[in-house]
């Protein structure tokens, strides 16, 4: 039987000591000098040393792993959000477990308890629910979340950390973009209004119109899904939906703010059911800036969340949390976005 390859027998082929090798395998390598990084890395390598996962949860409680729930990788969003998550992770020794929770409350509960059955004590939601009580018995014992794409609310009772852009300020933006190419009535589609962000970019919207003297019209505001769930699986369908419903109005609006990128790519297709063009008839907007926005057909006008910097920020904070190097007040980042300007815009004056 060949022996197994223990912390200490790496130690020694680097000439270190047990615990610079374990400050290696837990992240601890801000203090490291370069060429010792590197023996220890080497000296891994060479002996194949694979750290018992099983061992190291009897002793501290956790793994190195965190839990990412997301309302759904059908929105290619949540897909590159997922993948941005677990990059981030690996680079500081953790693997990511990845649940789609469809934004439902008990979904994500029963996901958040089963991980932490195997010992995952930190976790990333993207579900943006106006309420977390759903997981207050696990913060209590000691879970840690970062609530992505969810800015902090003063309702908020769980000391829940949150990384998120400004959906006010993306959803204004949007909007101020088109009121400056001499658009009056601006269309806004959307899933059901029943997440932070929503209403938030809803908010931002208004704010924009009223800034402009232009009274709000509440029938351009399409908001619908086709079940009872939050549209996240449906969305270019929807998009198609609400852009054939208000572009079929006898006083139709010139442009539209899709709730994100998939709606938008709906309403192109809505358009084009009504023999309309994006954007000689309709100018429209997305929100989000994913892979899909510089390749379709005008490319799209749309708001970039900086999905990069968000994603590293949550896994650098839940981390520190997981491993006890922060334990105070809930930290909330707000990230500003950026309009990105393409060819499903044009002037209306």
């Amino acid at each position: 039987m060949v022996a197994e390859i223990t912390i200490q027998d790496v130690a020694r082929r680097a000439g270190v000591s047990p615990s610079t090798v374990s400050n290696l395998l837990n992240g601890r390598t801000e203090r490291m000098r370069p060429e010792t990084l590197e023996r220890v890395q080497r000296a891994i390598a060479q002996l194949g040393y694979s750290p018992n996962r099983t061992a190291r949860h009897l002793k501290t409680g956790r793994v190195e792993m965190i839990g990412v729930i997301v309302p759904s990788v059908a929105n290619p969003f949540y897909g590159a959000f997922a993948s941005h998550v677990e990059r981030a992770a690996l680079k500081a020794g953790y693997q990511i477990l990845l649940g789609n929770s469809e934004r439902d409350p008990e979904r994500e509960r029963r996901y958040a308890e089963e991980l932490w059955s195997h010992g995952i004590r930190g976790m990333i939601f993207g579900s943006s629910l106006l309420a977390l009580t759903h997981l207050a018995n696990l913060v209590e014992h000691g879970l840690s979340i970062v609530a992505f794409d969810r800015q902090a609310q003063a309702a908020d009772a769980l000391p829940i950390d949150s990384v998120s852009v400004d959906n006010v300020l993306a959803a204004r933006l949007a909007t101020d973009h088109l009121l400056k190419l001499g658009h009056r009535r601006i269309g806004f589609v959307t899933g059901p209004l029943r997440t932070v962000n929503r209403l938030n970019r809803l908010e931002g919207y208004e704010h924009a119109l009223r800034e402009f003297g232009i009274a709000l019209d509440r029938e351009l505001i399409w908001e619908k899904s086709l079940d009872q769930g939050f549209g996240d699986t449906e969305g270019v369908e929807l998009g198609r939906c609400g852009a054939r419903e208000l572009l079929g109005k006898p006083n139709r609006p010139t442009a539209l703010i899709a709730i994100n990128d998939m709606y938008a790519f709906g309403a192109y297709a809505g358009a084009r059911d009504l023999g309309l063009r994006v954007p000689t008839d309709v100018s429209v907007v997305g929100i989000d800036d994913g892979v899909l926005a510089e390749v379709v057909d005008p490319p799209l006008t749309t708001v970039r969340q900086p999905l990069c910097e968000m994603t590293q920020a949550a896994v650098d904070i839940i981390i520190r949390r997981i491993e006890g190097k922060t334990n105070g007040a809930p930290q909330h980042l707000t990230m500003k976005p950026e309009l990105i300007v393409r060819k499903s815009t044009t002037s209306n004056l």
